[in-house]
């Protein structure tokens, strides 16, 4: 698994990279923002961690830069303590907070924490709206006609799609993150490109295509999936 760690510390810097090979994730450093923000763009980590004081680019900076592309998880690891430091790096994106010092084994819980939620590996679910059925465990899509369940056959590219959505329900989704998500952060003015492959997975999955329930749009923004008021989700 593969962790941006990001701080102007030199000792810091070490202390985490020795601390994160030791336990099987493969650390890749950089010693202020520019350099941080420039790595997740080309090397499309797991998880970013970061300081919030560093030059050129400062953690705040980063996290919204990245925010703007990327459902990304960071982790702020920062000797500011102020409440209202936490609260500012919070609101501008991370995922999570830890005050410097800091001990070992709560770093380590708190990365597994968020790259557990990320990946959705911990409980693979099966997802269920209208008549379709998606396993995201084993990438499979069905849809039951009458009474029968027929595969549904996806894109590489629709897939990709469909799961980003999926989730993150409710969540809006930018077309900046889409397109960096599938193309890399180069292409992300290729909104039509975007707009072709919505389509294509209401033509297969909406009850209507032409008047959309699951899969909406958000003028000039996004994209998200919308559930039912119940949403028919279990893990199998």
């Amino acid at each position: 698994m593969k962790i941006i760690v990001a701080d102007d510390d030199p000792q810091m810097l070490g202390a985490l990279r020795i601390i994160l090979r030791a336990h099987g994730y493969e650390p890749l450093v950089a010693r202020d923002g520019k350099e941080a923000l420039d790595l997740v763009a080309s090397e499309r980590p797991d998880l970013l961690v970061l300081d919030l004081g560093m030059p050129r680019l400062n953690g705040l900076e980063v996290i919204i830069a990245v925010r703007g592309w990327s459902t990304l998880p960071i982790l702020v690891v920062s000797g500011r303590s102020d409440a209202a430091d936490k609260v500012e790096a919070l609101d501008a994106g991370a995922d999570d907070y830890v005050s410097k010092p800091f001990a070992t084994d709560e770093l380590l819980a708190r990365i597994r924490a968020l790259t557990r939620r990320s990946s959705g590996s911990a409980d693979a679910p099966v997802i269920r709206f209208a008549d379709v059925t998606v396993d995201l465990g084993d990438k499979v899509v069905t849809i039951r006609r009458g009474e029968k369940s027929e595969p549904v056959r996806l894109t590489p590219t629709e897939w990709q799609i469909l799961e980003l959505l999926l989730r993150n329900p409710r969540r809006l989704i930018t077309q900046r993150t889409m397109l960096t998500e599938l193309r890399g952060p180069q292409h992300m003015s290729d909104t039509g490109y975007l707009r072709l492959y919505i389509a294509q997975l209401r033509k297969k999955l909406e009850p209507d295509p032409s008047r959309p329930r699951y899969i909406l749009t958000e003028p000039g923004m996004g994209y998200r999936f919308q559930p039912d008021e119940q949403p028919k989700t279990h893990s199998e």
